[in-house]
C-alpha cells in the first residue's frame, strides 16, 4: 500500500474510502426510496400547525392526528376565526402522503412527509387551492405594518366599563375615551360591521375603530366602543341576534352613557359602520329625543337581497370571475332569495330550499359546483346559512323605510371603490328614505378612490384590505371629524 505522500498522487486507502461512501449515499437513497416510513420515523400523531395565506390574510390551521389502534383519527382547528376541535371526517397516511377531508366544510388537504419533517401539500375548499406546509413547531403570524395604530399611553382619559342590556339580560364590555378626567363632553357609541366584532372592528389585522375612536377622542369628541355580544368580553349569543337585536345592544350603551357625570346628554350620537349604518337609523328612529345626530359609514340604502346580488357580481368581477359564471350564479342566488322572501314558515323553507338547491346544481359554475359526493353537504351549507335569523332578516330589511322616521342631523359617506355596499346606490336609498320624512338636514358625500373600510386602495376587492397599510383615509376621518364639530358646538 502507497504511504499516499507523494504530491498529485491518490492514496488507494483514500479512494476506497470515497468509494465506500459513494455506495453508501447511493443506499442511503435508495432506502429512502424502498422505505420513506422508517426513515422518517413513521410518526405522523401528534399536532402539525400551517399558516394558510388567503387574499392577504393569515389563518394558523392546526391539525390534531391520533393513531388508533388500526387507523387514524384527527381534529381541525383554526384558531384566528375561534375554532377548535372541528372532526376531520377521514385521515389516511399511506407512502409518506397525508390525506385529510373535513366533508362538513368541503376541505380536502393533501401533502408529502418529507426528510425535513415538513408536509408539505395543498389545501383545498370551495373550489379554490392554496399552498400549505405543515410543521411540529407552533405558528406566529407575521405582525403586519400598522402604522396609523395609536400607541399607549394615550393623551386622554380611557376607562373600561361594563354596562347591561336588561331587556337581553346580557353584560357587554367595552372601552370608553374622553379627551380629559374633568368635564361634560359629546360622545358617540361606535357600531361595527356585520359579523362578530370587537371593540376595535378588528378584521384582516386592523382596528378600524381604534383608530377612529383614537382621533375623534383627541378631536373633543367622547367614544364608547364595545365588543359585539358574544364575542371577546361580551356576553350572549352572537348567532342567534338579527340586527333588531343587536340595536338593542346599542339602546343600552345610550342608557349607559346617560347615566355618567361626564357625558353631555344633548350631545350623544351614533356612528355606524356597515351594518352599523343599519341600526344606527333604527335606535335614532326610536330614541328619538335621546340621539343629537348620526353617522353612516358604508351604510345602506337598498333591501339585503339587492345588496347581497350586486356585492356578488362586483367583487366577482374584480377576482377575474367570466361574465357567463357571473350570470350563473346571480340566477340561482337570485332563485333562492326569491324563495327566502315570499317565505313565512321556516320548515317549509329548509324543504322548498333543498329542493330548489339540488334541482339547479348543475347550473352552478364549473369552479362553484361541489363533487358529486359532496352535494348534500354543500346543500347543507346553504340552507343554514340562508335560513339563520341574521340572514333572513337581513335579506328582507330595507333600511330606507326607517329612515323616514330619523329626524336628527345625518351624515352619509361611501367610498367610490366599495365592492361590498356600492356608493351611489346606497347613497340614494339614504336620501330618498331621509326626504321621505322631510329630513333636511342630511349632508352625503361619495368619498374618492376609497373602498369598504375606508382605505385609500386601488381596486376596491377585499383581497386588498389586509395588505394595505393604512387602516382609515385621514380624509374620511377629517370629514367626519368636521361635521361632528358643527352638531356639537
Amino acid at each position: 500500500m502507497e504511504n499516499c505522500l507523494v504530491p498529485g498522487r491518490k492514496c488507494s486507502l483514500l479512494n476506497h474510502l470515497i468509494k465506500f461512501t459513494d455506495q453508501m449515499k447511493t443506499l442511503y437513497l435508495l432506502l429512502l426510496t424502498l422505505f420513506p416510513l422508517v426513515v422518517h420515523g413513521q410518526e405522523i400523531s401528534g399536532q402539525w400547525n400551517g399558516l394558510l395565506k388567503v387574499q392577504g390574510m393569515q389563518l394558523r390551521v392546526v391539525f390534531n392526528i391520533e393513531k388508533t389502534e388500526d387507523d387514524f383519527r384527527s381534529t381541525m382547528d383554526s384558531p384566528d376565526q375561534g375554532a377548535k376541535g372541528i372532526p376531520v371526517t377521514s385521515t389516511t397516511f399511506v407512502n409518506n402522503v397525508l390525506k385529510l377531508e373535513v366533508k362538513n366544510a368541503g376541505i380536502e388537504y393533501t401533502g408529502e412527509l418529507g426528510v425535513d419533517g415538513m408536509v408539505v401539500g395543498t389545501f383545498k375548499q370551495g373550489g379554490q387551492s392554496f399552498p400549505l406546509t405543515l410543521g411540529r413547531e407552533i405558528i406566529t403570524k407575521e405582525k403586519p405594518v400598522r402604522p396609523q395604530e395609536p400607541l399607549k399611553p394615550y393623551p386622554y382619559y380611557s376607562e373600561e366599563i361594563k354596562f347591561t342590556n336588561a331587556k337581553a339580560s346580557i353584560v357587554l364590555a367595552g372601552t370608553l375615551t374622553r379627551p380629559e378626567k374633568a368635564g361634560s363632553y359629546p360622545f358617540v357609541v361606535l357600531i361595527s360591521g356585520s359579523g362578530p366584532q370587537n371593540r376595535d372592528e378588528e378584521l384582516l389585522g386592523h382596528k378600524p375603530f381604534l383608530v377612529l375612536s383614537d382621533y375623534l377622542t383627541r378631536n373633543g369628541v367622547g367614544v364608547l366602543r364595545f365588543d359585539d355580544r358574544g364575542t371577546a368580553e361580551s356576553k350572549g349569543d352572537f348567532k342567534a341576534a338579527t340586527s333588531q337585536d343587536l340595536a338593542t345592544d346599542v339602546e343600552a350603551a345610550i342608557s349607559y352613557l346617560q347615566g355618567r357625570g361626564d357625558v353631555d346628554k344633548d350631545k350623544i350620537g351614533l356612528i355606524g359602520h356597515s351594518e352599523g349604518g343599519i341600526i344606527a337609523p333604527m335606535v335614532a328612529a326610536k330614541l328619538k329625543k335621546e340621539i343629537g345626530f348620526i353617522v353612516l359609514l358604508a351604510g345602506t340604502g337598498i333591501r339585503g337581497d339587492r345588496l347581497l346580488l350586486m356585492q356578488q357580481e362586483l367583487i366577482g368581477k374584480a377576482s377575474g370571475v367570466s361574465d357567463e359564471a357571473l350570470e350563473k350564479n346571480k340566477k340561482i342566488t337570485q332563485g333562492a332569495f326569491d324563495i327566502i322572501q315570499k317565505s313565512s314558515d321556516a320548515e317549509k323553507l329548509k324543504a322548498d330550499l333543498r329542493t330548489y338547491l339540488l334541482d339547479n346544481i348543475n347550473e352552478l359554475p364549473e369552479i362553484s359546483r361541489p363533487k358529486e359526493t359532496d352535494r348534500e353537504n354543500f346543500v347543507n351549507q346553504q340552507i343554514n346559512q340562508l335560513t339563520g335569523p341574521w340572514m333572513r332578516f337581513f335579506l328582507t330589511y330595507d333600511p330606507s323605510l326607517i329612515l323616514k322616521d330619523v329626524r336628527c342631523p345625518v351624515l352619509a359617506l361611501n367610498g367610490s371603490k366599495d365592492l361590498q355596499v356600492p356608493a351611489e346606490v346606497n347613497l340614494n336609498g339614504i336620501q330618498h328614505g331621509l326626504a321621505k320624512g322631510r329630513n333636511k338636514a342630511v349632508t352625503a358625500k361619495e368619498l374618492p378612490n376609497l373602498n369598504h373600510l375606508f382605505q385609500e386602495c386601488k381596486t376596491g376587492s377585499p383581497t386588498e384590505y389586509a395588505t394595505i397599510e393604512q387602516t382609515f383615509s385621514p380624509a374620511a376621518l377629517k370629514e367626519i371629524s368636521d361635521w361632528l364639530k358643527i352638531q356639537i358646538r
